[in-house]
């Protein structure tokens, strides 16, 4: 997907542009955060084949805090995350570029909080490692020296909400809820403490921002998606998810369609529905 933003540059970069990058002069920094909920942590697969150079990052410590009231993946504490992005080489004046196995869901998360952090100049891999293998680039096995980056984070370069927050955009905005329909429902609720949602936010499934080969979608398309939920940029925006994961995916397919500006609520539905005074709607209506 080659579309710009408004601000010039596309957040996702294909896999030829990335594969032209790490051949020129001035190659980025990659980071893989391969992640899957209740499933093992992605060392091991990173392990097994990455690409070239790659560092891995655990979205679990080293990109959140651990759980709590305030949810399942709490903003991570800067000086952890400084730390760990050093380590993987990340610099100020560096191109940094993120990636998962595909589609986005986990890089989407290093993605924002690098921005959240100050770093201006990362992006996604399109379709991540499975875009990658499928044009037949080739991996490595071996993990790279830790790096000498001198990133330091400063938190709060991207604006949060917390859950008052969501519900005035609830109220007075668009809040679009990321998770699965189901579950927005309140059909199921395979891990936090209620089902349901936060009254009067909008179902927008992160899984309709990618086509069948785990890609975006064109631009043009995500913007009419968006704009039929009510999410065209002239509204406040803000996105919510399970615990602050998928909904930068939102954020980035958000981005994508040149719509910016939509904050995100890091606590989510772990944080809203542990809160036994928070309301909770169910069915398909924002209620």
């Amino acid at each position: 997907m080659a579309d710009m933003t408004s601000s010039g540059v596309s957040p996702l970069i294909s896999v030829d542009e990335l594969a032209a990058a790490l051949a020129g002069p001035t190659p980025p920094v990659l980071l893989d955060v391969r992640w899957q909920l209740g499933g093992p942590p992605g060392a091991g697969e990173y392990a097994a084949g990455h690409l070239p150079g790659a560092h891995y990052l655990d979205l679990d410590t080293e990109l959140a805090a651990p759980p709590g009231p305030a949810g399942r993946h709490p903003l991570p504490d800067p000086a952890v995350l400084g730390a760990a992005l050093r380590r993987a080489g990340v610099s100020a004046g560096r191109p940094v570029v993120v990636y998962d196995a595909g589609p986005a869901m986990s890089a989407a998360r290093a993605w924002w909080l690098l921005r959240w952090a100050g770093h201006d100049g990362v992006r996604v891999l399109d379709g991540g490692l499975a875009a990658w293998r499928a044009a037949g680039r080739s991996g490595w096995l071996e993990r790279p020296a830790d790096g000498a980056g001198d990133f330091v984070p400063v938190p709060g370069s991207l604006p949060t909400v917390d859950a008052d927050g969501a519900a005035e955009l609830a109220r007075k905005g668009v809040l679009l809820d990321a998770r699965a329909g189901e579950r927005y429902r309140g059909e199921v609720e395979p891990i936090d403490p209620r089902a349901g949602h936060v009254p009067g936010a909008v179902s927008a499934p992160t899984a309709e921002n990618v086509a069948a080969d785990g890609t975006f979608r064109p631009r043009a398309e995500l913007a009419a998606r968006f704009a039929a939920l009510g999410a065209d940029g002239s509204v406040p925006l803000g996105v919510y998810c399970g615990s602050g994961v998928t909904a930068a995916h939102e954020l980035l397919a958000l981005e994508s369609a040149g719509i910016t500006g939509a904050v995100l609520y890091p606590g989510s539905w772990s944080e809203w529905s542990g809160d036994p005074a928070r309301p909770a709607a169910t069915g398909d209506l924002p209620g």
